[in-house]
């Protein structure tokens, strides 16, 4: 399941999230490549850990978890601290699949990825290429969102960063472990959510078919979350 959380940084977060990374130390990108990653993967990031890496990972932190539509979708139960890279001219990412679990260096947090997040910071017309790629049931999907915008995607899903022609494109990315761990299942969690706040906002919160819906959805979240 593929979703995008459109404005998921206001203008004023976004502009704090570019000057904090603008002035950031910017290092090879492999310093959290797995092997096959390793091989595909030429670009840039943020220290991880860094002053800045927190401070703006900080700012998305806060805006995930006022994003109503992100909490439907991902039900997140962890959220790995954003990272942030950088494409410049010739760069690229190419077809990998991301570690099925991540660890936060010089600690013991960890967790599955689920779910992967890519949020751009740069406007799609500022630069050429970059376009995000990803391979799905029903073939290649190819995303490049306006500033703020974010894409949720399934972490298990072969997926690569087209090299950029022109300028540079600058995003933060991050993995998310769900309370509930099938795709499948989430994704039917999210569509009865969805269905729910559309009877809602026709017959009222308080109707019969509203409450029995949810709680139909709270007895399944229930049944399937892990928490």
């Amino acid at each position: 399941m593929l979703i995008a959380i459109p404005d998921l940084l206001a203008a004023e977060e976004l502009a704090r999230v570019r000057a904090i990374v603008e002035a950031g130390d910017w290092i090879d990108g492999n310093v959290t490549s797995g092997v096959q990653s390793a091989l595909a993967k030429r670009n840039r990031q943020l220290a991880e850990g860094s002053e800045a890496a927190q401070r703006a990972g900080g700012i998305v932190l806060d805006a995930l978890a006022a994003a109503s539509l992100f909490v439907a979708a991902a039900l997140p139960l962890k959220v790995f601290p954003p990272l942030f890279n950088r494409y410049e001219e010739g760069e690229t990412f190419g077809a990998h699949v991301d570690n099925a679990v991540r660890v936060r260096r010089g600690s013991d947090f960890r967790l599955r990825s689920d779910l992967s997040a890519t949020l751009f910071l740069e406007e799609p017309e500022s630069y050429d290429g970059g376009e995000l790629v990803i391979e799905g049931q029903f073939g290649e999907q190819r995303v490049k969102l306006p500033a703020g915008h974010m894409i949720l995607y399934p972490a298990s899903s072969v997926h690569r960063v087209e090299p950029v022609t022109r300028g540079r494109r600058t995003a933060a990315f991050f993995w998310i472990q769900s309370m509930v761990r099938d795709d499948g299942a989430r994704r039917l969690l999210f569509e009865l959510d969805e269905a729910v706040q559309g009877v809602a906002a026709s017959n009222g919160q308080g109707d019969p078919s509203v409450i029995r819906l949810t709680g139909v959805y709270h007895n399944l979240l229930r049944r399937w979350a892990e928490c």
